[in-house]
């Protein structure tokens, strides 16, 4: 064939279909030796089984929760991140040349954020005109000073495309808060497993020596406490559009994931808020744009930062990566400026050029894009506008309005030049077909030089001739391999164990810090608060497909319409309003139909936006847990993932028949009951667990006296009573339980000793009350000398049942058909029970300044 593509797979788009530099066939139209056994290898492997590895693909990114959040997408904010099975392949002798000119880049606008932010002299010598960094949103001047000798861009990113002459161009630098190595790490194990014979074979060049280099150079840029430093990774939080790497990050690096809210200042320092009170931070590896770190100093409608920030880095108390203010090297006006500032800075040429770029602040370059508006891409140079206008697509009237704004404003403007993007083979419907791709790629400051991430973040277009790459359209990602020949690697190895020998010199005591077994992780408090509101969102979840269960069990049963059966159907239906508190319910002044039942039962399965339901109840779950991403093993979040999409899946495919309702209750209770047992298996026996155990054992008690109150309190006649008994039982899955220790006809004063006074019985009120007064005393600051207020509410509770007469509880109290007694215990357990919640709140988790969330109000780009 005219391209040499053997591979039936591809060979249709590329024989008749290409009109760009492709990465398989380079310049001269023809496979490029690094691909050659790749695409042979594909060949071999059918379209059959490459689909089978695409699924697998897939089926391993839902699994791992990898998400990406698109803005865009209402009510499915957490969107499964899109991995091609091809990866974007680069040979040793062309990744040395990228590497190199990465390394070069980052240096240089290393030097530049330093003078900018202390000397200027690039702006007192005119090498760049100040209208360019002052009118750039990015340039903060209260951090000017702030940077010390030592102080260095730590990460750095460069979006690099392949123009159709056939090399490497910089399409933008990211130094603000470059996202997507989480992500390009995710990319290699997945793609690394499932493509594992042709990764052995292609001697892809790893990614661990980066991340290790990434660790060491965090922990060098401590202040103090250089031998352990805290290291804390600062997220917007859940609602940020790439939150799932900076949870994965931090489980990864072994750092702690906080918000602004769990830091605060005292003292000239930061702050994290945890369980045990106060702990220091040494470094910051910020994921927050710069302006809203510090609402005091910078942003005063930041609710993402610390305030006061800024002056614990001018008192040289802790250290943020990137440096605030870094945001200003992505003005996109200053590319045209690179190659003279590498000439000043370090009297080189610069080895990866820019795309051409004119800033409308010079008269000349102004005139040029004016003049060649049609042939040019228009870009204001902050990024908060995001408004990238192509020359080509405006009408006359839209063109002459540009014209004037840029006349207007001309230093707020740039023009580019168009670029045609290289395309990468990608695998879309069973055949490989060429899409536009971008590469990222990653450095990280080590040893006063750089170390490039060998691969990157590589995305292409999701559909053909799309121009615009990125997550927020949908963009595919795919892994990054760097080739290398059997010398090279050896070569590369021996210069990793260099550099490791040198950071081990530099850092002795690196590893030790390192070591989990000897890291004791503080629970942020934020965390703790997401961990007991886990805990009681399960125990609601759990009670009510129970009761559900066994509330549609009778429906089925229900053939005769006497009165004593509807009678006890009622008493159910109402205990799961009461229970659930989705009034006014199934309780009205007058009887409900078959059919408002039903649509009663059907918003208790499926509305999210009403308060008790099912789906409501999931949604506050899973969100909770999303708050706390890094704090679960794979495997629990791979079941907490799957709880919430597969009853959104069942929610929608409802059905009307009692059968059919009862079948996804049934898959639910099963995950319900995984997730409890993989916790139980999985989490540590510290603080974390001790909060998740509070909410539920709290939260059990509360459901289970809310369901007494609502079946047995009532007068009833013995054989009204005896069905309600049964369900009763049935519900708190304790009937088996009770015929063989009573081996009886069931009673209510039995009922009453068995579910509120046996301390071995997992669903007792006592055994709850114990386990609470246990757990409560192994908190952080309960005086082991004096019982504290929490500590003194349950051990009252718990003598309180423990002294019950449960027969003398029964007498009727005439005026209001009700067992009064049981009635007043019951409510005054229930009010001690929100009592002691409220303490626990009040004690650990309400120092937190934000309000807690059940599910999110606002994207975090509107705050």
């Amino acid at each position: 064939m005219q391209n040499d593509i053997t591979s039936s797979l591809a060979s249709q788009y590329y024989a008749t279909q290409l009109s760009s530099s492709d990465e398989i066939l380079g310049g001269q139209n023809k496979v490029q030796p690094h691909w050659r056994d790749f695409m042979s290898a594909i060949e071999a492997m059918g379209g059959a089984e490459l689909e089978r590895r695409r699924k697998e693909n897939q089926r391993l990114l839902r699994e791992n929760g990898v998400t990406y959040t698109v803005y865009s997408d209402k009510g499915h904010h957490n969107r499964p991140w899109k991995l091609d099975s091809v990866p974007l392949l680069i040979g040793s002798a062309e990744w040395l040349v990228i590497e190199q000119g990465i390394q070069q880049r980052a240096e240089l606008l290393n030097l530049i954020l330093k003078d900018l932010y202390g000397p200027q002299q690039l702006l007192k010598k005119g090498l760049i005109p100040a209208q360019l960094i002052f009118a750039h949103q990015g340039f903060l001047a209260p951090c000017v000073g702030s940077l010390t000798d030592a102080t260095r861009l730590t990460i750095y990113a460069a979006n690099l495309v392949r123009g159709q002459n056939g090399k490497m161009w910089v399409l933008n630098d990211h130094t603000q808060a470059p996202s997507g190595m989480g992500y390009s790490l995710e990319n290699r194990n997945v793609v690394g497993r499932v493509m594992g014979d042709l990764f052995q074979d292609s001697q892809v060049q790893r990614l661990a020596g980066f991340f290790t280099s990434l660790q060491s150079s965090l922990a060098q840029l401590a202040p103090h406490n250089k031998d352990d430093p805290h290291i804390v990774v600062l997220t917007p939080g859940p609602l940020n559009e790439t939150y799932f790497e900076h949870a994965y990050l931090a489980s990864q690096l072994g750092f702690t994931l906080a918000q602004g809210e769990d830091l605060t200042m005292r003292d000239g320092k930061v702050w994290l808020r945890t369980l045990e009170g106060l702990k220091a931070v040494d470094v910051l590896l910020r994921r927050v744009d710069d302006g809203f770190c510090d609402p005091l100093e910078l942003n005063p409608r930041s609710q993402l930062g610390v305030a006061g920030l800024l002056q614990a880095v001018r008192l040289g108390n802790v250290s943020v990566a990137n440096p605030l203010g870094s945001g200003i090297l992505e003005n996109p006006g200053l590319l045209g400026f690179l190659p003279s500032l590498c000439r000043h800075f370090l009297g080189q040429e610069l080895l990866l050029p820019s795309t051409a770029t004119w800033w409308c602040g010079q008269k000349k370059e102004r005139d040029f894009v004016i003049n060649n508006i049609s042939k040019l891409t228009i870009k204001p140079i902050s990024r908060s506008s995001h408004q990238v206008i192509v020359g080509e697509h405006l009408s006359s009237q839209q063109r002459d309005e540009l014209i004037y704004r840029i006349k207007e404003k001309p230093y707020l403007f740039i023009g580019q030049e168009q670029i045609n993007f290289s395309t990468a083979p990608t695998l879309i419907n069973g055949v490989i077909e060429p899409r536009n791709c971008i590469l990222r790629s990653f450095a990280v400051s080590s040893d006063k030089s750089y170390q490039v991430m060998p691969g990157g973040l590589t995305r292409v277009a999701a559909d053909k001739d799309q121009f615009t790459v990125s997550n927020q359209f949908g963009a595919i990602s795919k892994d990054t391999w760097v080739l290398s020949s059997r010398e090279s690697s050896k070569q590369s190895q021996d210069r990793s164990q260099s550099q490791s020998q040198s950071q081990s010199q530099s850092q002795s005591s690196l590893i030790r810090h390192q070591v989990p077994a000897l890291v004791s992780e503080p629970l942020v408090s934020r965390a703790a608060d997401n961990l007991f509101w886990v805990g009681r969102h399960f125990e609601r979840i759990f009670f009510s497909i129970r009761l559900l269960h066994i509330v549609l069990s009778e429906q089925m049963n229900l053939k005769d319409v006497s009165e004593q059966s509807n009678r006890h159907f009622e008493v159910l239906l109402h205990a799961v309003t009461h229970l659930t508190g989705t009034y006014p319910g199934f309780i009205a002044a007058n009887p409900l139909s078959q059919a408002e039942q039903h649509k009663q039962m059907l918003s208790l399965f499926s509305d999210q936006q009403r308060a008790g339901t099912i789906a409501s109840n999931i949604e506050d779950f899973f969100y909770a847990a999303f708050n706390i991403r890094d704090l679960w093993s794979q495997n629990t979040w791979r079941c907490i993932d799957s709880i919430r999409d597969d009853w959104h899946a069942e929610a929608h495919q409802l059905m009307s028949s009692p059968a059919q309702l009862s079948r996804p209750l049934d898959k639910l209770n099963l995950q319900m009951a995984a997730f409890s047992g993989l916790t139980s298996e999985s989490m540590t026996r510290e603080a974390g667990w001790t909060l998740l155990q509070l909410g539920r054992r709290l939260e059990r008690a509360l459901a289970l006296i809310s369901f007494l109150r609502a079946t047995v309190v009532q007068k009833q006649s013995e054989t009204q009573l005896y069905p309600v008994l049964e369900s009763v039982l049935q519900v708190t899955d304790s009937f088996s339980l009770y015929q063989r220790r009573y081996r009886s006809v069931v009673c209510l004063p039995l009922l009453l000793e068995l579910l509120l006074g046996d301390k071995s019985h997992p669903y007792s009120l006592l055994f709850q009350l114990q386990h609470l007064k246990d757990a409560v005393a192994t908190l952080p600051g309960q005086n082991k000398n004096r019982l504290s207020m929490e500590q003194r509410l349950i051990l009252k509770a718990y003598i309180d049942i423990q002294l019950c007469d449960f027969n003398s509880l029964l007498n009727i109290d005439d005026n209001n058909g009700i067992h009064s007694k049981l009635d007043k215990l019951l409510k005054n357990l229930t009010e001690s029970l929100w009592e002691f919640s409220d303490m626990i709140a009040q004690r650990y988790f309400n120092h937190v300044q934000v309000k807690h969330q059940l599910s999110p109000v606002a994207l975090e780009k509107n705050l």
